[in-house]
């Protein structure tokens, strides 16, 4: 039995909502969008805080990496800003693609930060010296989302193309690429003990992919439209989805049942337009929107 009460609606936003990230500090909501620059929001009131840092295009992707006290924001024109949150203010920014940014991510071992873009590759950055250190052409086109394993040995990037391609991250060579979807990946995630990867498509299907094969163990049929982010609980056996479909649903990540669907068409005060990313903290589930709100819900389950 899940029960889900909505406990904030955060408004302020005047444009579509497409990023958002947990700061390394608890109770530090940072959000991007169409908006005009990066917003601090306080979980811990339910307010805002207020707007971080200007921006000259939207915002795509917003990263805070464990261990270190920096802020990454990947925009519409290619730039990734940096925050030094000891500093208080931006410093270098990462310049390389020319075309938008869609995600980043970094891997704690090696010290490195994956930059995702519409220009078909993947950047490789050092995080002690923010120095490009490489570049991977993945697709001919638009690399959409990037998951790193739980173990860091691999690294999956979902491509405009319908292809997820797996990659070793000792040496960045190209392990699988998987074939199954019909249309974009928009979001890839591993499960949190590794053994297997979720894909979201825009063609509303969620693909189950084993880690040891590569082969497609499970199809759910998740969502209307779009399957725009998946985001596993921290400790517990389910995975949340955001949808173009306007609605958030929650399934086992071990049986692959829904167990919950959160629309304005089941009764909840939810989102007017597309859902776009969602994020877990602890059982708190928040999620953003293309109508400009932030949404705080508590999750129960029992």
């Amino acid at each position: 039995m899940i029960s889900v009460q909505k406990t904030a609606e955060l408004t302020g936003h005047s444009n579509p909502i497409f990023a958002l990230e947990l700061s390394q500090k608890p109770g530090i909501l940072f959000t991007g969008g169409n908006d005009k620059g990066i917003v601090e929001w306080s979980l811990k009131r339910n307010e805002f805080i207020k707007v971080m840092f200007p921006v000259a295009a939207s915002v795509y992707a917003i990263h805070c990496p464990a261990g270190y006290p920096l802020l990454f924001a990947g925009l519409r024109n290619g730039d990734v800003l940096v925050f030094d949150f000891i500093k208080q203010q931006l410093i270098k920014p990462l310049k390389h693609h020319q075309k938008p940014i869609f995600d980043i991510k970094s891997v704690n071992q090696k010290k490195e930060l994956l930059v995702a873009s519409e220009d078909g590759t993947v950047s490789v950055w050092s995080m002690e010296t923010l120095e490009l250190l490489h570049t991977i052409k993945v697709a001919d086109d638009t690399v959409r989302c990037i998951s790193i394993s739980p173990n860091e040995t691999q690294a999956a990037f979902g491509c405009r193309d319908n292809y997820s391609c797996v990659y070793d991250l000792e040496d960045y060579t190209l392990i699988k690429k998987l074939a199954g979807h019909t249309m974009a990946v928009f979001s890839l995630q591993y499960s949190p003990l590794g053994d297997y990867l979720a894909s979201g498509s825009r063609d509303a299907q969620v693909k189950i992919w084993s880690t040891s094969s590569y082969e497609l163990l499970h199809n759910i049929p998740a969502h209307l439209f779009a399957v725009n982010y998946i985001a596993f609980h921290p400790t517990l056996p389910y995975f949340a989805t955001a949808s173009m479909d306007k609605s958030i649903k929650i399934w086992g990540s071990d049986d692959f049942k829904l167990y919950k669907a959160i629309s304005r068409e089941k009764g909840f005060e939810s989102h007017r337009l597309s859902v776009n990313k969602i994020r877990w903290d602890g059982d708190q589930l928040i999620s953003v929107s293309d109508d400009k709100n932030i949404i705080v819900w508590n999750i129960q389950f029992s």
